[in-house]
């Protein structure tokens, strides 16, 4: 069970890992603070780290409290859906086949089973959205390799609750969130090229910052743009 050390109003969960830094997230959607430590890392030290990012940790999470929401999706017809920063209508289709998605005009075309229910047209759609990403990404990757000076070994896809992406350092794998099938284009390109700079400096340091503006000095405006845009509604069970 995690530890927990409390600074004034604020909790904050401690969990003893074998790593060799600290980490310290915040997460949707009320600012719930988790740190992760090195093993033999004493609560006190701790302590002080965290007191440390106080005014970091303040800062987001009035970001995440503030930050819009989607209203649940039911995938009905004329129901409001995104592909890379544009908005579709959703039309759904019956049919004795195999579920498809298509685009055709300003509509998502959902083509489903007769009866299928709620759960089946969402996976089906988040299915493409999906394969949206991992065709797009190859290419992302191909072309910033040989600026950054980084070989990616392999890409994964999955929907994430807290983090637009993440990588791994030891393996030179990078992982992307499916949602950034519904954000525009820069976007993912910018969180691609982020998790690649991670490859040269695991932490978000001065270094790593420094990266950044040097290979993609608008960062901050794409990152802005993603971070303003609604995201999608979860029921986080807690």
């Amino acid at each position: 069970m995690p530890a927990r050390i409390q600074l004034g109003e604020l909790a904050v969960e401690v969990e003893f890992k074998r790593i060799k830094n600290i980490h310290l997230s915040v997460y949707p959607p009320d600012g719930r603070v988790r740190i992760a430590a090195p093993s033999r890392m004493s609560l006190d030290t701790i302590r002080v780290f965290a007191i440390t990012k106080l005014g970091w940790i303040k800062q987001q999470q009035k970001k995440l409290r503030e930050q819009e929401r989607e209203t649940p999706r039911e995938y009905l017809d004329r129901e409001s859906h995104y592909v890379w920063g544009k908005r579709f209508l959703l039309q759904v289709e019956e049919g004795d086949a195999a579920p498809t998605v298509a685009l055709k005009h300003s509509r998502i075309l959902l083509r489903v089973r007769p009866g299928s229910e709620e759960a089946k047209r969402q996976a089906v759609l988040e299915g493409w959205y999906r394969e949206q990403i991992r065709k797009a990404v190859p290419l992302l990757i191909g072309k910033w390799e040989p600026v950054i000076g980084v070989k990616v070994c392999q890409s994964f896809v999955q929907r994430m609750k807290t983090r637009w992406g993440s990588c791994n350092p030891a393996s030179r794998s990078i992982r992307l969130n499916t949602d950034l099938a519904k954000k525009p284009r820069e976007c993912l390109e910018y969180i691609v090229v982020h998790e690649m700079v991670h490859l040269l400096e695991p932490t978000h340091n001065t270094r790593f910052v420094a990266l950044m503006e040097q290979f993609m000095p608008d960062w901050r405006i794409r990152r802005d743009r993603l971070n303003q845009l609604p995201v999608r509604h979860e029921d986080w069970g807690y």
